[in-house]
């Protein structure tokens, strides 16, 4: 029978803490933070393990050589066990989406879904692959904007400040361009850091050149600089906790990435990526708080310091 925590570690249960803030950001941008904020939420964890049991149930002949020590391979988890995982937890995801945001919340869950399958089986391997990851995350994010009617009452679940929804964002699939419109910048933002991840964990497992650590590292520095800068309104609350959490997510991020362009070794690479999953929540934090939530982003930046604890017991990579 297999154990809960060869489970665990099959969908890299502490990486799913860097996800909620996908929604969140979503939801901040698209002025839908709610209730229906945390059933997306909810999904998308889903989906992100869904993805992982993929990732491992697809590199199982890979692993055998390079990462012996994995479920899979190490035979803790069978690969049918692993199969029935990520149909499972796709089947969640995407029932969790439709009872939480109708038809609107499918429209972007169902390819969300697919470019996660996507990566797993064809594209992790190709060129594409980082560009195929960067658009997960991405569609990951506009989910958060996809709920049919924010809160009656903004803040009264979250703290928010947002204002009104979006020109359009009425019921039905009508005003879901105009919700997705308003959250492109923070989806974008997410993709960025997702495809300069992906790129740099090719060399998790056999090191790789100076250049490639230099060059993810060069712009990290530069989307916290954008997050910090653009303006979040006329509060200082907002501006403050924005600017604070972008810098912290370039010193979380940037720091083990500088140890790997002096040293790019696989243990360094890894080092680097794990941090960049681990950081991830800093720089939602950040979005959030442009958005006109500080407190709501400041709250999902807090996780960090558990995901970096609990990525010492269960590798997110």
């Amino acid at each position: 029978m297999t154990a809960l925590r060869d489970l665990l570690e099959l969908v890299r249960a502490p990486a799913a803490l860097s996800v909620p803030g996908d929604v969140a950001a979503g939801a901040a941008a698209g002025r839908a933070l709610g209730p229906r904020t945390l059933g997306l939420a909810c999904s998308s964890v889903c989906l992100y393990w869904a993805g992982m049991a993929a990732n491992d149930w697809a590199d199982r002949h890979l692993d055998a050589t390079e990462r012996p020590e994995r479920p899979i391979p190490s035979g803790r988890v069978s690969p049918g066990t692993a199969l029935a995982v990520t149909a499972g937890l796709t089947a969640a995801g995407l029932t969790t989406a439709a009872l939480t945001g109708g038809r609107r919340a499918l429209a972007v869950a169902v390819p969300l879904a697919g470019a996660i399958w996507a990566y797993d089986l064809v594209a992790k391997n190709t060129r594409a692959g980082p560009l195929v990851m960067a658009a997960c995350r991405g569609l990951d994010v506009l989910l958060g904007a996809t709920p049919a009617t924010p809160p009656s009452v903004p803040g009264t679940l979250l703290g928010t400040t947002s204002g009104p929804p979006p020109r359009g964002a009425g019921p039905g699939l009508a005003g879901l361009g105009r919700s997705l419109a308003a959250a492109l910048p923070a989806a974008l933002t997410v993709a960025a850091h997702t495809y300069l991840l992906t790129d740099l964990s090719r060399g998790e497992t056999t090191g790789t050149t100076r250049h490639r650590p230099a060059a993810t590292l060069a712009g990290t520095v530069a989307l916290a600089a954008t997050t910090a800068c653009q303006p979040s309104g006329r509060d200082p609350e907002a501006a403050a906790a924005r600017a604070v959490l972008a810098s912290w997510y370039a010193s979380q991020f940037g720091t083990p990435q500088a140890r790997a362009v002096t040293d790019p070794s696989p243990q360094r690479v890894r080092d680097a990526v794990t941090a960049g999953i681990v950081s991830l929540p800093a720089l939602q934090g950040a979005l959030v708080a442009r958005a006109g939530a500080p407190r709501v982003g400041l709250a999902l930046a807090a996780v960090v310091p558990l995901a970096r604890r609990l990525a010492r017991k269960l590798s997110p990579t």
